[in-house]
């Protein structure tokens, strides 16, 4: 759990202790992510020898299932504001399911301090400031089928100042 151990750059941490191998796949354990799309990710490295394959909603083939529109609406916001903003060079910023080159993960969570949503975000910002090539592949992310969805407004008002925090220091 995220919220016991302290966010989503903690779990990355622990999870590195475990694995093993040059590449690292991070997807929701609660099947949002299915792993299906792990062929694709890893065919789009090896063809283009990128160092982070993202996961997208928003390029054709890609799709979000179970989100009411208020929630669509509020994501697509987020992912617009943020391509003005900030230029992270991938289409869908709040996402997290990535293939990474180890040592490029390794970085990228030793320099993160963002928490929650804005951790995902400052990864991919990171990532375009320090020259990694980053490649897409559209997925379909189907929303939890048990527990409830964490985005509350505390999480809306802690994504626009993390934003604005990027874009001020970034």
């Amino acid at each position: 759990s995220t919220q016991s151990t302290g966010g989503l750059g903690t779990a990355y941490v622990h999870g590195l202790k475990s694995a093993s191998g040059e590449f690292v796949i991070i997807l929701d354990a609660d099947m949002s992510h299915h792993p299906k799309f792990i062929a694709e990710f890893t065919k789009v490295q090896q063809a283009t020898g990128c160092d982070i394959v993202t996961g997208t909603r928003y390029r054709p083939g890609g799709g979000v299932y179970g989100w009411d529109w208020t929630r669509k609406l509020i994501s697509c916001t987020a992912n617009y504001l943020t391509q003005i903003m900030l230029w992270p060079g991938c289409s869908d910023v709040t996402g997290s399911f990535r293939l990474y080159r180890r040592e490029v993960l390794e970085n990228l969570v030793s320099c993160v301090t963002s928490k929650g949503y804005i951790f995902q975000m400052e990864m991919m910002v990171r990532a375009k400031q320090f020259g990694y090539r980053v490649e897409e592949v559209p997925i379909t992310f189907v929303d939890r089928v048990y527990g409830e969805s964490k985005i509350s407004s505390k999480e809306i008002i802690g994504f626009w100042m993390g934003l604005l925090h990027l874009f001020a220091t970034t």
